[in-house]
């Protein structure tokens, strides 16, 4: 059974709306995802919201599968106004349907490094278009997933989800300090290679090993000279124009890409 609101006052569009602070998101452990192909993306991947708020009027087929597993796991359905929607998601154009999730275990014990050949590393990475850009690439390459070392961007703001394009719900996700981190990586097998510029080997016809983590720094300055110094392998790239370095987030799919080839071409 569908709930329908029609205030702006009503306490859960103003709880619904608090969701975009980070502040407010951390203390509720809920997240707020905005759009049909998001909610999809997690549905298949067998992520269901505790609610689906939905524009009154707006019909989809896929919108009805959803909204029919949401009410059987228990959840609510909510519809409400587009512009009630646009005051929760703050966005003049919003789209027709948003979910609210719980946040889910991010810790490193829920890795298993032995289901991929590839994981991507990211240390300090702010921007949380990089951020979802290299969930991105940990999809599109068969990664495990991406490690998040020290103080990154959030992966669950509603600008990290976006920029993912889904790949939130479809590879793994972890948060850790790098001391860690790096225990928790030599206790098994696993290659740490870095993208660096300190006594570094062309990235092209490296000697990289499945699993292979890799590795990439802070967007303004790179990674601390320690944290190189503890990987097994540092790898540069060719810079053949003005610039003096890559995206952080390019840099890693490169460096995935060719990973990838090479210990493809190994099996």
């Amino acid at each position: 059974m569908r709930k329908h609101i029609t205030g702006f006052s009503n306490p859960t569009v103003k709880y619904l709306r608090s969701l975009r602070d980070k502040k407010h998101r951390r203390r509720a452990g809920q997240l707020l995802v905005e759009g049909l192909r998001l909610l999809e993306d997690a549905r298949s991947s067998g992520r269901v919201p505790q609610m689906l708020v939905m524009a009154e009027g707006r019909e989809h087929d896929l919108l009805t599968r959803l909204e029919a597993d949401v009410m059987a796991a228990g959840g609510e359905v909510i519809a409400t106004t587009p512009d009630i929607l646009s005051k929760i998601t703050g966005k003049d154009n919003a789209q027709s349907v948003a979910g609210v999730f719980d946040e889910w275990d991010t810790s490193l014990a829920v890795l298993d490094r032995e289901t991929a050949p590839i994981w991507l590393v990211a240390q300090a990475l702010r921007d949380p278009g990089n951020l979802g850009t290299m969930l991105r690439t940990c999809d599109a390459v068969g990664a495990g997933g991406l490690i998040l070392i020290d103080d990154c961007a959030d992966p669950f703001s509603a600008e990290a989800v976006r920029a993912s394009m889904g790949a939130l719900f479809t590879v793994g996700l972890a948060q850790a300090r790098w001391d860690e981190f790096l225990p928790w990586l030599r206790a098994g097998d696993g290659q740490l290679v870095a993208a660096s510029l300190r006594d570094a080997v062309p990235y092209r016809g490296a000697d990289y090993r499945a699993p292979c983590f890799i590795l990439v720094g802070n967007e303004s300055q790179g990674l601390p000279e320690d944290y190189e110094a503890a990987c097994d392998l540092r790898v540069t790239m060719p810079m053949k124009g003005r610039a003096d370095s890559l995206n952080a987030a390019v840099a890693g799919a490169v460096l995935a890409y060719e990973v990838l080839a090479a210990i493809d071409a190994r099996r």
